[in-house]
């Protein structure tokens, strides 16, 4: 399955953006626009960037797709090259949440969800744990043992969804040991992901490797890491070597 849209964050700090419009949508991408920090220009300027909030769009997307500037149109998803997420903010730590412009509604469903669900320390988490980026480097200097470390520490001290106390991440290096080796083997009941139980949609997102059998979906598979190895196989490695690997099939 492909992706509708590739989901990126862009800064736009001391960038121009072109904002064509007037009214409450317009005026709504500007305080958007200005929180990032854009410069907002007219059409005439050059940019990137374009967020159009006319009632009849299709002749100023023509022109600024013309120009290869890259184009929102608010309300119309089939003029969009580019749309805006619904956005939960911690910063530095941002969660967004699109629908590729389907529904903005339901966008904005899932944020209010999820800014309850989000603790509102996790900001200050964040930066703690850039601080002693270098203090992690060193007690973990080789990259696989340093994310495994760090995966199984937000899956339990450092619970992303939990709430801490200051010095959380400085606690978690006076204690933290390199996590074991495990080899976790999933049978499959479908060919749904949804089907996955949260240990193991855990143990997905977590592993360093995946093997699995020809026939797994590729819709399961995606739920891995991107930069997690797929080594399809018709059956279990006797060495699936160090760290976390997880094994994919149906059946016991």
């Amino acid at each position: 399955m492909s992706l509708a849209a590739l989901p990126l964050f862009v800064r736009l700090a001391g960038r121009p953006v072109i904002l064509l419009g007037e009214g409450e949508a317009a005026e709504a991408k500007r305080r958007l626009l200005e929180r990032a920090g854009a410069g907002i220009v007219d059409e005439q300027a050059q940019a990137a960037l374009a967020i159009v909030a006319l009632a009849d769009p299709d002749d100023a997307v023509a022109r600024l797709r013309a120009r290869g500037i890259l184009v929102n149109a608010v309300d119309r998803p089939d003029l969009c090259d580019f749309t805006l997420p619904a956005i939960v903010e911690r910063d530095p730590v941002l969660v967004a949440i699109g629908t590729n412009g389907v529904s903005a509604g339901l966008a904005a469903a899932l944020r209010q969800r999820l800014e309850r669900l989000v603790p509102a320390g996790l900001g200050a988490l964040a930066n703690d744990l850039a601080a002693a980026r270098a203090h992690i480097r060193k007690r973990w200097p080789d990259g696989g043992e340093r994310r495994r470390a760090i995966g199984a520490a937000f899956g339990g001290p450092l619970d992303p969804l939990a709430d801490h106390a200051p010095g959380a991440v400085a606690r978690w290096l006076a204690s933290a040991d390199a996590p074991a080796r495990q080899f976790v083997r999933i049978a499959l009941r479908s060919n749904d992901p949804d089907d996955l139980t949260l240990r193991e949609a855990r143990a997905l997102a977590l592993a360093e490797r995946v093997f699995h059998r020809p026939h797994v979906p590729q819709a399961i598979l995606n739920r891995a890491r991107a930069d997690a190895p797929r080594v399809a196989c018709d059956a279990a490695p006797a060495d699936p070597g160090g760290g976390i690997s997880v094994d994919l099939g149906f059946g016991a």
